[in-house]
């Protein structure tokens, strides 16, 4: 793969700043790399293998003459400009909402369905949401060795992903609360000090959330099989980085916990860390800033014959968003 010339809408977010260090650390070829923002960010500068990049505005006309274009700036960014990208040569990697359910967008997680990057109709490929991401990257494996009927999960998921300003209110929340003073959520629904709360996105009309429906129907569409059962519960905890899941899945063969614990140990993008009797197993602690969604107590189902439950903590930052989309333009470009 020669080198590209990749820019970054939304350089300056969370995912931005780790979209910077993924492509260094994989040493992604670069001809150039441009950063795009707001009009607000515009000028100012972030620094990249010893350079400071300038922050350009991110226009229509801006983002010409790239092959590749990564967008993270939010649903309502990527409606508006990354269409424009594509119809100027860019292969868009969007990390929003905008086009994930939209048929002639492919929805990828590399290690699960990467063959669906062999037709790109509109030059847009969409990166899923972090927690299906996660999910998918164990499930996957499943559901071509033995097949898998039902899902039941359960996420655990960090305040980074609401946001550097759901961050900053965990801290704040508990240095009050640690003081017994009063504090006022605002970013958040809820203060996540010493709390949790079953609130991800907004509730449907179903009395489930946007995240918890991002589950069902991305997971079917990525794993094609439009039939399978889903059913999450999303909840924010007060951990920085990372979400855990607790998954249950009803499985159309057999399949005991050690030979899925061997299926799982060499599937790619899974780190087997199941190790209870040590006080091995995963957690955000251990896997902040790891490329590897960490599974582990893995056992038989008590509720679905046949059946596995397990546990999983990812990055959300890193597989969940960045690394994932990094990963998606290293396979498109590897065809061509």
């Amino acid at each position: 793969m020669s080198g590209l010339r990749v820019g970054i809408v939304g350089a300056s977010g969370a995912v931005g700043h780790d979209l910077l260090e993924v492509l260094r650390a994989r040493a992604f070829p670069l001809a150039t790399l441009r950063l795009f923002g707001s009009a607000r960010s515009a000028g100012s500068r972030l620094a990249f293998a010893g350079e400071q990049l300038v922050v350009e505005e991110a226009t229509p006309a801006a983002l010409a003459g790239l092959d590749v274009c990564f967008f993270s700036a939010g649903a309502a960014v990527s409606r508006a400009l990354a269409p424009a990208a594509a119809k100027r040569g860019a292969v868009v990697v969007d990390n929003s909402s905008a086009f994930r359910m939209d048929a002639d967008v492919p929805l990828v997680v590399p290690e699960c369905n990467a063959d669906a990057l062999a037709h790109i109709p509109r030059g847009i490929v969409a990166n899923p949401n972090c927690s299906t991401i996660i999910l998918c990257v164990a499930l996957a494996p499943l559901h071509r060795a033995v097949g898998v009927e039902r899902v039941v999960v359960a996420t655990y998921q960090a305040a980074s992903g609401a946001g550097a300003r759901a961050v900053e209110e965990l801290r704040q929340s508990t240095r009050a609360r640690l003081a017994g003073e009063p504090f006022a959520p605002s970013a958040l629904p809820q203060s996540l000090a010493f709390n949790l709360f079953p609130h991800v996105d907004v509730f449907l009309d179903s009395g489930y959330t946007k995240e918890e429906d991002k589950m069902l129907h991305e997971t079917r569409k990525i794993l094609a099989a439009p039939e399978l059962a889903v059913e999450a519960t999303c909840v924010r905890v007060p951990v920085e980085r990372c979400h855990s899941e607790a998954v249950t899945v009803q499985l159309r063969e057999d399949l005991t916990p050690d030979a899925a614990r061997a299926l799982f140990a060499r599937s790619l993008g899974l780190v087997v860390v199941d190790e209870p009797a040590a006080e091995r197993y995963p957690m955000p602690s251990t896997s902040t800033q790891q490329d590897a969604v960490a599974v582990g107590r893995v056992r038989q189902s008590r509720v679905f014959t046949p059946g596995l439950t397990f546990w999983l903590v990812g990055d959300q930052l890193r597989k969940g968003a960045s690394l994932n989309a990094v990963q998606i333009a290293e396979a498109v470009f590897a065809r061509r």
